[in-house]
């Protein structure tokens, strides 16, 4: 049930990623581009999602075990520190140069070599952090 509820979560998101634009290099380079001709729809698909996910989390942060009886893992940690700023500016700067989030990257990827290209990035980034997180706590 576990794998199934995995399963229609992500073909969900991904279905919501692909309506959205999200998947669209050239929709998210108009959304970043705020000097030119801004494309704010994005920003409304941003506002929406948080929107639908608040009574989620207000569901979550109340309960103690997930409908599937699995525990409910919640962040913890809500500190803005120096690991989270440098991340988000990589990330932000990332996006903006490729064009495209890394979700709609890994849809994309499949006959579109700019797309693999950025997931080998994106993983070569992701293996580096992992890296200097175990240099960092030896």
């Amino acid at each position: 049930m576990r794998a199934l509820s995995a399963l229609l979560a992500g073909v969900v998101f991904g279905l919501g990623i692909l309506l959205s634009g999200m998947a669209n290099p050239a929709k998210v380079l108009g959304f970043l581009d705020l000097a030119g001709a801004w494309d704010p729809s994005l920003g409304l698909v941003m506002v929406g999602a948080i929107g639908a996910a608040r009574l989620p989390f207000r569901w979550a942060r109340r309960h103690s075990l997930s409908l599937l009886r699995a525990p409910m893992r919640l962040p913890q940690v809500r500190a803005i520190d120096r690991p989270l700023v440098i991340g988000s500016l990589l990330f932000g700067i990332g996006w903006g140069l490729a064009g495209i989030c890394p979700a709609p990257a890994l849809a994309l990827a499949v006959g579109h070599w700019q797309a693999v290209l950025f997931v080998v990035a994106m993983l070569a980034g992701m293996r580096l952090f992992a890296l200097m997180e175990a240099w960092r706590t030896r």
